[in-house]
């Protein structure tokens, strides 16, 4: 299993929304760097849920159900999407600047790619998200 994290704004597409679709279609990706994280995602990966702009923390858990197809919002087949479903609402989202300030954390996608808007998240990065959020 491989571990991500996706950005949304909640002004766009906030958490509280994302629970109430049940799932969605992660469109509108049009990086290629992200473009190449969404092809590797793979069904039953989970992905740490961030709000971007607004609040700028860590809020949940979510997990991959579709891996890359065709991105619904273009005809140009070069652009991917894949489905998400809702896990959970970390129990302390995790704001950005606890992120920056724990050293463990330097290298993570979140801090050195700050843009990036689909990043890869290393297995003990995960671990560490976790245990700031009072997860087990």
């Amino acid at each position: 299993m491989a571990y991500w994290l996706v950005k949304s704004e909640p002004s766009a597409y906030s958490w509280d929304q994302f629970v109430k679709d049940k799932q969605t279609e992660w469109t509108g990706v049009r990086n290629y760097a992200a473009r190449i994280n969404l092809r590797a995602m793979k069904k039953g990966d989970e992905v740490l849920y961030y709000h971007s702009n607004e609040g700028v923390e860590i809020v949940g858990i979510a997990t991959i159900i579709k891996e890359a197809h065709q991105d619904s919002t273009t005809e140009d087949t070069a652009w991917v999407a894949v489905d998400l479903k809702p896990v959970k609402k970390l129990k302390k989202s995790v704001p950005l600047s606890e992120i920056k300030n724990d050293k463990r954390l330097a290298n993570m996608d979140l801090v050195r790619l700050g843009r990036l808007s689909v990043q890869t998240v290393k297995a003990d990065e995960w671990k560490i998200i976790m245990e700031m959020a009072g997860e087990k």
